[in-house]
């Protein structure tokens, strides 16, 4: 009976976790926003340009769960990510949801991020 109790719990547990996944992710302001293609990781396309992931990079799906480079092979993913200060490399990256990708406008640049105005509460960027 007790195993039984435990598989019962175990198959709600599975079951309710994508659901409670859904919650609204709280980007960072440097997150900005690109068209990935995982090419030879770690090197990378993002908006057509040649770049690189940096050692230890983190890779959210649309459920916010953390996954492997290989999970975009032959994939063209919008993406937010931040950059590393010092070197430039992919730091993180979050695959998103068609809700996320619908939030407009979103920097692409950091040019962009470092004129736009970023409302952390409402994830939302302004255009002066």
């Amino acid at each position: 009976m007790y195993r039984c109790a435990l598989a019962a719990l175990a198959a709600t547990v599975l079951i309710a976790a994508p659901a409670a996944a859904q919650v609204q992710r709280a980007f960072p302001p440097t997150a900005l926003r690109g068209a990935l293609v995982m090419s030879d990781p770690p090197d990378v396309t993002l908006n057509g340009k040649a770049a690189r992931l940096a050692p230890g990079a983190r890779i959210r799906d649309q459920n916010n769960m953390l996954q492997t480079m290989g999970v975009l092979n032959g994939q063209r993913p919008l993406v937010n990510y931040t950059l590393e200060d010092t070197s430039g490399l992919i730091s993180n990256v979050w695959v998103l949801r068609a809700e996320e990708a619908a939030v407009r406008p979103w920097p692409t640049t950091l040019q962009e991020a470092q004129t736009w105005t970023f409302d952390p509460a409402t994830q939302t960027w302004t255009k002066p």
